[in-house]
């Protein structure tokens, strides 16, 4: 049975892809840093389901934390064979209005994270030969959005990070891939009035937001044998609308 690590995988796009995960026969390692009790729940739901889970405190920015979190998944379940990079935070604000410290945390949370991961999880893959790595990144860091500066950059750094490392570990049967989520009904985006998620909609040409389900289907995919030949790419789940 293989097993799958989600990042930030308490609640919206990371709770979706757990759960599927684990409905589709892996072993699964629920991360949380702050939300304890939506992990916790999570985790007694699907061993309620009959599934392998597991839920680890780990502050993926920080690598002492990230390690710890990948010798946890290896005391449960032997390795990780699939790793979702998922955690990641957004905040909106003017470019001039952005601190230092907004930026330094953007990008450790959303790059950063991503950096600890992967480097964790790629001994265990490289020898055996197989690997799967999916990026959360964003619509956003594809073309840019008003007053998400930072944000922007960090999911682009993101999908610079999918494309190279792509290349680089391919040789040893690994894959690397990035999905590109539109508006999606998450936590993440509960701040935003009636109004603008109306926009959102109007702007969408499938005329509604995504949901957390559709992003991890999407997940799925790129973990699944059939996609073995799929690898460097970055896949837009955004209902068209870049």
């Amino acid at each position: 049975m293989k097993t799958v690590l989600i990042t930030g995988s308490a609640r919206g796009i990371g709770a979706a892809t757990a759960a599927l995960f684990a409905d589709s026969g892996y072993n699964v390692v629920i991360n949380y840093n702050t939300s304890e009790a939506e992990a916790s729940l999570l985790c007694e739901t699907l061993r309620a389901k009959g599934h392998n889970a597991i839920a680890v405190k780990a502050d993926v920015s920080n690598r002492d934390e990230s390690e710890f979190l990948f010798e946890e998944a290896k005391k449960a379940f032997g390795g990780i064979d699939v790793l979702v990079n998922n955690a990641g935070i957004a905040q909106q604000k003017l470019f001039t209005d952005i601190t230092v410290q907004d930026y330094d945390r953007m990008f450790n949370c959303n790059v950063k994270s991503v950096f600890n991961c992967c480097q964790c999880a790629l001994p265990y893959m490289i020898h055996n030969k197989n690997g799967r790595i999916i990026n959360i990144s964003s619509m956003w860091g594809i073309v840019g959005a008003s007053c998400e500066v930072h944000y922007s950059a960090s999911k682009a750094a993101v999908i610079g990070m999918t494309k190279a490392l792509a290349r680089e570990v391919a040789p040893s049967g690994i894959t690397v891939n990035c999905i590109a989520p539109g508006v999606i009904d998450t936590p993440m985006n509960k701040g935003f009035d009636e109004e603008t998620i109306n926009t959102l909609k109007d702007e969408t040409p499938v005329g509604r937001i995504g949901s957390p389900e559709e992003i991890a289907k999407a997940v799925l995919f790129f973990a699944e044998e059939g996609s073995g030949f799929i690898t460097g790419q970055v896949l837009g789940v955004d209902g068209g609308f870049i």
